[in-house]
């Protein structure tokens, strides 16, 4: 199987924010959508990837500075200072078990899909282990239909 198959069985919503977009206004975006993460896009090229985690980290990095002494408000902080620059992507054609080890290897949950340097999507973790079961749920049909009309050493 490959990202491109992976790619057919999504949603084609894709969900973006500028650099310069306040890191409230992506996080709205975010709960609103029910959504783990957004491309950050400037003059259309991908330059980085905002996902929770990087959301919880700036949080819980303001709360320690806080304790320390005076930060600037949470209010006032920006994707472009928090996200994760040159994440890791894919093509359409990487098989599926390699966007897998990417995945993991990487700790990566959300891996944007390029074709050249034009966004095609972002497949998710979720979006893998959709796939995979949707692909075994086929195969082990396939293999129950083809037991039952196995036919009989007497045939």
């Amino acid at each position: 199987m490959q990202v491109k198959e992976v790619i057919q069985l999504k949603e084609s919503a894709l969900y973006s924010a500028h650099p310069s977009t306040l890191l409230s206004e992506a996080v709205i975006m975010m709960a609103n959508n029910d959504i783990g993460a957004v491309v950050v896009m400037q003059s259309s090229k991908l330059v980085g990837m905002l996902t929770f985690r990087e959301v919880l980290k700036v949080l819980a990095q303001r709360q320690v500075e806080r304790r320390v002494g005076s930060t600037p408000p949470i209010a006032d902080i920006l994707v472009g200072e928090v996200m994760h620059t040159n994440p890791p992507t894919t093509d359409p054609s990487m098989d599926l078990d390699e966007l897998r080890s990417l995945m993991v290897n990487t700790h990566t949950r959300y891996v944007p899909v390029m074709e050249g340097d034009t966004l095609i999507c972002v497949i998710s973790f979720h979006d893998v282990a959709k796939a995979v079961l949707e692909e075994r749920s086929f195969e082990n049909k396939l293999l129950k239909a083809y037991i039952k009309n196995w036919p009989t050493e007497a045939e």
